[in-house]
């Protein structure tokens, strides 16, 4: 492994090192790729249908039980599948071409909306109904996440990785705009039922687009040959790459420990600022807006760096910690803001790098991962830091949560530092970069 250019660089893989030289970039240079902008495209629409299915989902079933809990056990239903199987995903990933594998994931995703369009819009859907179609989508997540993540490479090449990782963040956020929106507006106008079919149809959109592409050009990888011990193989391959393992390492904490909003937004908007549903909404929508501002700017990043990563997981963590104890709603509504930009850095920082230094054959392994340990964790943080709110104040949870994440973010640093040799450099005199890691050698011969 090598270190980025500059003494004070984190370490960072070789095939970073080679996109950080200075190019020719724009924010949107990935669209100009006719596959990937096709591939946006039918995204953006599917990704809305999501967004409308996930609010309609929740709202059916606490109409159908007035229950919160069974609010809750829908969303483990459809996370705890990832927790579960999603090494496999992996395996099936880098073992079959990916466009067919999309083709079939979508499909099936299309086919649960519509499911549950059916049974809602003939009035025979029961809340069991609902949580087989949330594990059912679930399963597939399991093979369409990596798949997705390592078909990127594919349609835009190495260069355009980081690129397009972050317009693929942007898209979704954009689509957590407009979903909910359009969602409520039609559940109130028509019923759920017809938000589901919605949600069912939009899955033509990413079909049309894959139909679409032009295979020839794109950047195929090859694909694992059937056989025993793939899935050790790949835990393996990570274990011996410090650039890989550490960055999952630190979105494992983020995605377990800070990213638990939907229970802290929800409480600082109820018992905190007492605002109700309606302050809640607008909680999210500022989340979405700086979750939107951190992909763009990642987009116009031309270079990925691990120390972007761990300074950006610092900062999120601390601000957190800064946020939970805001006096006023108008002193937290900005907080809310900044920590989308920063925790979406972290998520297409820590994405794009462990992506680019994959060797492509063990790709699709190595996403599944990634993906398995950030979402993975949902399941375990929503529970745990909902007691901890429930029995110590709100307050005191997302505190807690920020604390563990900066914590592990000095901790993710160092342990990135020792692996390409390098030490941290403490220099109080003026006008000099106070902290910076930088080689050995340069420590000793300063000496």
């Amino acid at each position: 492994m090598s270190t980025g250019p500059g003494a004070d660089s984190a370490p960072a893989p070789t095939a970073l090192d080679k996109t950080d030289r200075p190019r020719k970039s724009s924010m949107f240079s990935s669209l100009k790729i006719r596959n990937y902008r096709l591939f946006a495209t039918g995204a953006v629409v599917s990704n809305t249908g999501t967004w409308m299915a996930r609010i309609t989902q929740d709202w059916l079933v606490l109409s159908i039980t007035g229950s919160s809990a069974a609010v809750g056990v829908t969303t483990a239903m459809q996370f705890l599948p990832m927790l579960l199987f999603g090494l496999y995903g992996g395996v099936i990933a880098d073992r079959f071409a990916k466009r067919n594998l999309l083709f079939v994931t979508q499909g099936a995703m299309s086919l649960s909306g519509l499911f549950l369009a059916a049974l809602t819009l003939t009035g025979n859907v029961q809340v069991w109904h609902v949580y087989l179609a949330a594990f059912f989508t679930g399963l597939v997540t399991v093979v369409d996440n990596p798949t997705r993540q390592s078909f990127v490479s594919e349609m835009v090449g190495p260069d355009q990785v980081r690129n397009a990782v972050s317009l693929n963040s942007a898209n979704f956020q954009s689509a957590r705009l407009i979903g909910p929106a359009v969602a409520s507006g039609l559940t109130a106008a028509v019923g759920p039922g017809w938000a589901f079919l919605a949600n069912g149809l939009s899955f033509l959109a990413p079909l049309t687009s894959l139909c679409l592409m032009r295979t020839r050009e794109l950047h195929h990888t090859p694909r694992a040959p059937r056989g025993k011990g793939q899935l050790r193989e790949g835990l393996d391959y990570v274990s011996k790459h410090p650039e890989l393992i550490w960055p999952i390492v630190l979105v494992g904490f983020v995605g377990t420990f800070g990213f638990n909003f939907p229970i802290w937004l929800s409480a600082y908007a109820d018992d905190v600022f007492h605002g109700g549903v309606g302050m809640y909404g607008v909680f999210n929508t500022l989340m979405a807006l700086g979750s939107l501002a951190g992909a763009l700017l990642a987009a116009r990043r031309r270079s990925t760096r691990l120390r972007v990563l761990a300074g950006a997981a610092v900062g999120f963590g601390v601000l957190e910690v800064v946020a939970a104890f805001a006096p006023d709603v108008w002193a937290f509504a900005p907080l809310i803001v900044l920590l989308g930009i920063l925790g979406l850095t972290v998520n297409v920082t820590a994405n794009s790098s462990v992506q680019m230094a994959t060797d492509p054959e063990m790709r699709g392994r190595v996403m599944s991962l990634f993906m398995m340990v950030f979402t993975g964790g949902t399941p375990l943080g929503g529970p745990l830091f909902g007691w901890i709110a429930d029995q110590y104040g709100v307050r005191i949870s997302f505190a807690l949560g920020g604390l563990v994440c900066a914590t592990a973010a000095v901790g993710v640093a160092l342990m990135l530092a020792r692996a390409a040799n390098l030490r941290l450099k403490l220099d109080l005199r003026r006008g000099r970069q106070h902290v910076q890691f930088v080689p050995r050698e340069q420590l000793a011969t300063a000496a």
